[in-house]
């Protein structure tokens, strides 16, 4: 029997659709991937093209006398402009903000044909460590209310160059959506003296059948109330607020944790697009008690109609606990292990 599940963190409604369920293996699109060339001469981010982008803002590792692993630069075609000052107006039911914002692009690796699920752990991490440095920098701006951090990997995730890259946006506002979430965390807080999300971690941990991995630091898991097939969540298991909290030993923790959880969706969903993003409190809200961030990995295996559209609730035809199991049972070491070994 199809039932609704209610997300405890957000108190949207999802339909799981046991009666039109589908197994977690049927998800996996096995599409044609044109194979890729390691450089792309028409490529901006491929190495000897730096000129066809904005000046970098960061680059690692710093010296211009070595090859580079990553580089930051402004979007080119830049959603918003860090040339101007965010200045409101408001005319009775019109209100409107200059459009002031930072949007960077993280270009990950300078081969054109890498994916960040097939990177080593030590390069995965000097990503999130750009993340964490640019993220910082951008909250002690006193314009900016917002910092997004996410990827789009696929068409139908949003990419429009193959070459590997990630994004972050730095907003004057924070969105309805943030306001939403932060309010809710906030009055379950004032009302049992907790967090919501350690409280559903805990919970979590100890029922175990939604869990796909466990370190010392992070959990990952599918959500009880999983608006799509595989939305995986992300947790650090030390209450922190903020992103810009974690610490180099976790910062390596979750590189190792994020490369083995996209590892998991490329062999066993046959590389499926996906979107990831990390939900962190804004700048005015480091250091509260009652939320807790997280990085959200969203596969592109599903479409939103007009069912989701018109009442803003999603249909989920896979168990959250069947995808969870699906997932541990795919052994990403032994195929790396494999690969490796293929290659001496």
């Amino acid at each position: 029997m199809s039932e609704l599940r209610q997300n405890f963190a957000t108190k949207e409604w999802v339909v799981i659709a046991t009666e039109r369920a589908r197994r977690p293996e049927e998800m996996a699109h096995h599409r044609e991937r044109k194979p890729l060339a390691s450089f792309v001469a028409s490529c901006p981010f491929c190495p000897g093209n730096e000129k066809l982008t904005p000046p970098e803002v960061l680059r690692v590792p710093a010296s211009l006398d070595v090859p580079w692993h990553a580089r930051v630069f402004p979007n080119k075609f830049a959603a918003l402009s860090r040339d101007v000052q965010p200045t409101r107006s408001v005319h009775r039911s019109r209100r409107a903000v200059n459009g002031f914002g930072v949007h960077d692009v993280i270009v990950e690796t300078p081969d054109h044909a890498q994916v960040l699920a097939l990177m080593p752990d030590s390069y995965v991490a000097e990503i999130l460590r750009i993340y964490k440095t640019r993220y910082d920098e951008l909250s002690l701006d006193p314009r900016v209310a917002l910092v997004t951090i996410f990827k789009n990997h696929g068409i139908d995730a949003g990419t429009s160059l193959e070459h590997p890259h990630s994004q972050m946006i730095a907003t004057p506002v924070t969105s309805v959506q943030v306001r939403e979430r932060f309010q809710t965390a906030l009055r379950h807080f004032d009302d049992y003296g907790e967090c919501m999300f350690c409280q559903m971690i805990e919970e979590e941990l100890e029922e175990q059948t939604r869990i796909v991995m466990v370190s010392e630091h992070f959990v990952a898991m599918e959500l009880y109330a999983s608006p799509a097939p595989f939305f995986t969540h992300i947790y650090p298991r030390r209450h922190m607020a903020s992103f810009g909290d974690v610490s180099a030993a976790e910062m390596n923790d979750l590189a190792r944790m994020l490369r083995s959880m996209l590892a998991k969706l490329y062999h066993g969903l046959a590389d499926p697009d996906f979107n990831f993003t990390i939900r962190s409190a804004p700048a005015e809200s480091v250091g509260v008690k009652y939320f807790h961030w997280y990085l959200s990995v969203i596969p592109r295996l599903t479409r939103v109609a007009g069912f989701e559209l018109g009442s803003g609730m999603f249909i989920n035809t896979v168990l959250p606990e069947a995808a969870a199991e699906f997932l541990r049972k795919v052994d990403v070491e032994s195929v790396r292990n494999g690969a490796a070994a293929a290659t001496r």
